[in-house]
């Protein structure tokens, strides 16, 4: 059984996932998730650190209150507004860009003033087009305005950078950075690439392998965004070490 709740907008996101499980094509039980905890504050931005499939994604299915199937409980942030990016863009290929961007929009979505988003995003030249004439980049542009334009509290991305040629994706990373400093949302970033997690993230959660944990937290220093390279390579070095030492202490445990 599990317990969730919206709370107000200065409440942080509260998730513990004591199991979660599910079964595998030949009826055998999976266990994905185990004794997993994790806390973030009303505002900042963290960052799900850890191998492929080894269950961020589900965690993240699990925050948005997607997957209720689970042993343990959430406390999501704000009012409710949730914007969520996936690894896909998942535009409706029949809409323009615009259209897909209003699609969460109220019933009255042409009054909504997008122009500060499509600026920043640098999608206004593309609003009638259509998702089969955009590039990768352009297209995750466009799922990345549809989260930000429902004014969220509470904002979900789930590698929404990976396969992008790097100049792309750096792009991307600062436009990302600038419309969640200027909401201030609450967001949780899951990636595999641990140099992306230390540039974008106030909060580091690094996982183990399946059945998921958090094996090491750290708090980043400011500013979000702006860390030099220098600083970045420092972090990475030091979460590197810290948990081949987290998995050695583990295993001889």
């Amino acid at each position: 059984m599990n317990d969730a709740q919206t709370a107000g907008d200065a409440a942080p996101l509260e998730l513990r996932i004591d199991a979660k499980s599910y079964l595998s094509a030949d009826g055998t039980p999976v266990e994905v998730v185990r004794d997993l905890a994790l806390r973030l504050e009303a505002g900042s931005f963290g960052a799900l650190i850890g191998p492929s499939g080894c269950g961020k994604t589900t965690i993240l299915k699990i925050a948005a209150g997607l997957d209720a199937d689970f042993r343990g409980k959430l406390r999501a942030p704000g009012s409710g507004r949730l914007g969520m990016v996936f690894q896909e863009p998942r535009l409706l290929p029949w809409r323009t860009v615009e259209q897909n961007i209003r699609l969460a929009l109220p019933s009255d979505p042409a009054d909504v003033d997008l122009t500060d988003l499509v600026e920043i995003l640098g999608l206004g030249a593309h609003l009638a087009r259509y998702p089969g004439e955009l590039s990768l980049g352009l297209a995750r542009r466009a799922a990345i305005a549809r989260a930000f334009a429902v004014r969220p509290d509470f904002l979900l991305l789930d590698e929404p950078f990976v396969s992008l040629d790097e100049t792309v994706a750096a792009r991307l990373r600062g436009e990302l950075m600038a419309l969640t400093k200027r909401a201030k949302v609450t967001t949780l970033f899951v990636t595999h690439d641990l140099e992306e997690a230390v540039h974008l993230a106030d909060r580091l959660f690094l996982l183990s392998d399946r059945p998921a944990r958090i094996i090491l937290e750290k708090t980043l220093p400011p500013p979000r965004g702006g860390r030099s390279a220098d600083v970045i390579v420092s972090v990475c070095e030091e979460m590197r070490a810290l948990a081949a030492q987290a998995v050695k202490d583990a295993r001889q445990g």
